[in-house]
């Protein structure tokens, strides 16, 4: 994991510097300039826009009784938009803009959501932990109570 986030931090700025000379060479440094700053006041506005979007979002779900799960996970990805579109460089505002297209976001909440799930473990006693691992029939759920279940992340170790 470390080495992975040693490569991000190295190679994706040095990717970035590349595609910023390259690009002021065959335009000129000032539209290059201009282009960061506009993605960059752009961006943000968007973000912004769409966090406060999600945000109320979210109060409606938690009044209504719903659990904003996919929501909440809509606002991280907004967040993480947000901030590439902030950092100088062409490829993260284009990660940071299809962060900003809600079809976009839902597919990488799908492969986040398959990623996660594949690396959890649950554990527990009796029917309840039957029902949360899926081998009971929905007839049953609404009657059962949870004894004891623990979740743990699973390690890159644990794959082999």
């Amino acid at each position: 994991m470390l080495f992975r986030l040693i490569l991000l931090f190295t190679i994706v700025p040095f990717a970035e510097l590349v595609l910023l000379l390259w690009l002021s060479d065959v335009t000129s440094w000032q539209f290059t300039v201009l282009l960061v700053l506009v993605t960059g006041v752009v961006g943000a506005w968007l973000a912004r826009l769409q966090g406060w979007q999600t945000w109320q979002k979210i109060q409606r779900q938690l009044s209504s009784g719903e659990a904003p799960a996919g929501t909440l996970v809509d606002a991280l990805l907004i967040f993480v938009a947000g901030a590439l579109l902030l950092t100088p460089g062409i490829l993260t505002d284009a990660v940071g803009f299809s962060l900003l297209i809600p079809p976009a976001r839902a597919v990488i909440k799908k492969w986040l959501s398959a990623k996660f799930r594949g690396s959890m473990v649950m554990q527990g006693q009796g029917a309840a932990a039957q029902f949360w691992a899926g081998t009971q029939n929905s007839q049953n759920r609404h009657n059962e109570q949870i004894i004891e279940v623990q979740a743990t992340h699973k390690t890159d170790s644990d794959h082999d």
